[in-house]
């Protein structure tokens, strides 16, 4: 909605633009509605227990994951400077080279990068939290809505940039595309790669309870 407001169809648009809102409260109350429902997670005290006693080193997968985390959390603080106009070389080069679209006159690309850094940057900082630290149940809840956002967000970013209705000097350059895709599909996979990790193996993130016996 904030996209819409400052593009450049911003002053066409009418009091039917908050039919939006519609959406924003049904989908909040829905949030609320299936997270408030208990856990039906199928796991055994031996398992849970088995599992949290493991060190990271002991869990291969997850050693994956924090690393892919650690570079999508650089990759969006980088993707945020860069539509922010950050001086450095790098930066300027990337854009040029590899994604003009970010500076696409439509605001869309610059607002939604900044989105990526400003909270799915914190979002990939609790997912690395709760990959090392047991007992962090709200996770799976966290890593889904966080998969669906951004697959929704990377979606309209990735085809929008190849769109033949985008600009041309804002396209991505045709020697550069596998690249492109490269990232931009591994930045969209890997939320949704962790939250099957977290949702069907939920050993590790269930709360254990110790009961003491006199």
């Amino acid at each position: 909605m904030t996209v819409m407001n400052t593009g450049k169809y911003g002053s066409e648009l009418n009091w039917l633009f908050l039919l939006h809102m519609l959406y924003i409260f049904v989908s909040v109350w829905a949030c609320f509605r299936v997270f408030n429902q208990p856990a039906t997670w199928s796991t055994s005290a031996t398992d849970v227990e088995s599992e949290q006693n493991k060190s990271v080193l002991q869990r291969p997968v997850d050693v994956i994951f924090i690393f892919c985390i650690i570079a999508a959390a650089v990759f969006s603080v980088f993707r945020g400077l860069v539509a922010l106009d950050c001086p450095s070389s790098v930066c300027k080069d990337y854009m040029v080279n590899f994604e003009p679209y970010i500076k696409d006159p439509s605001a869309f690309p610059t607002l939604q990068m900044l989105v990526n850094m400003l909270y799915s940057t914190p979002c990939f900082v609790l997912m690395l939290y709760g990959l090392l630290v047991p007992g962090c149940d709200w996770l799976p809840d966290l890593s889904l809505v966080h998969a669906g956002a951004v697959a929704q967000a990377q979606f309209c970013h990735t085809l929008a940039s190849l769109h033949t209705r985008t600009p041309f000097a804002h396209r991505v350059p045709a020697g550069q595309l596998l690249l492109f895709l490269t990232f931009n599909l591994f930045y969209a996979l890997l939320p949704q790669a962790l939250s099957y990790r977290c949702i069907s193996r939920p050993a590790f993130f269930t709360k254990h309870t110790h009961t003491h016996t006199e």
